[in-house]
């Protein structure tokens, strides 16, 4: 895991009188629990036909993306991880040419539970990992999901976030959309 100065990056939010902390990954946290967290959380697109990395993953490729970034995690009142995002360094990706981009940090394993969807949790989430991609330098930040996905395609774009370009990833049976926002 990159080293990260945790700091100014834990919270407290309150959202409906009750209380989560948002807080950087630990490695004493449970893969397994945040692996059944991204299966939960994707099942409405696993659905829909849609095979994101995130229905399917096993354990040891949830440790690994989540290892390869700067993951963030919302706990509840009783220290259970309810919700999970990873923010990724700029890397040079031959698949997708906007990923090359000076600059260029993306979010991905974005996740929380289905029934605390639509509560605040995810947009604090967001929130987090753009304040700290701007305290790295970034330029901008980018995301990408199904072209399907509609109703997520509209909250990025609520959020700021720009479509960029189309690709197809070898790990999935859809074309995806990159979307991003500068800074």
């Amino acid at each position: 895991m990159p080293y990260m100065e945790a700091g100014e990056f834990v919270s407290t939010i309150n959202l409906g009188n009750k209380y989560y902390t948002i807080r950087p990954l630990l490695l004493s946290d449970s893969f397994d629990h945040i692996t059944e967290l991204l299966h939960e959380a994707y099942r409405p697109l696993l659905d829909m036909g849609l095979r994101f990395v995130a229905t399917h993953q096993d354990v040891d490729i949830t440790k690994k993306r989540c290892l390869d970034g700067y993951t963030f995690v919302a706990m509840d009142d009783k220290a259970q991880i309810i919700s999970t995002i990873t923010l990724y360094p700029p890397k040079l990706d031959p698949s997708s040419e906007y990923y090359t981009r000076e600059g260029l940090w993306e979010f991905g394993q974005f996740a929380v539970l289905p029934e605390l969807q639509r509560t605040g949790i995810g947009s604090y989430l967001i929130d987090t990992v753009e304040r700290y991609a701007k305290s790295m330098q970034a330029r901008e930040l980018a995301l990408n999901t199904s072209e399907k996905a509609v109703y997520l395609i509209e909250y990025y774009r609520k959020r700021g976030y720009e479509f960029r370009e189309y690709v197809q990833w070898d790990v999935t049976n859809y074309r995806s959309v990159i979307m991003s926002k500068m800074f």
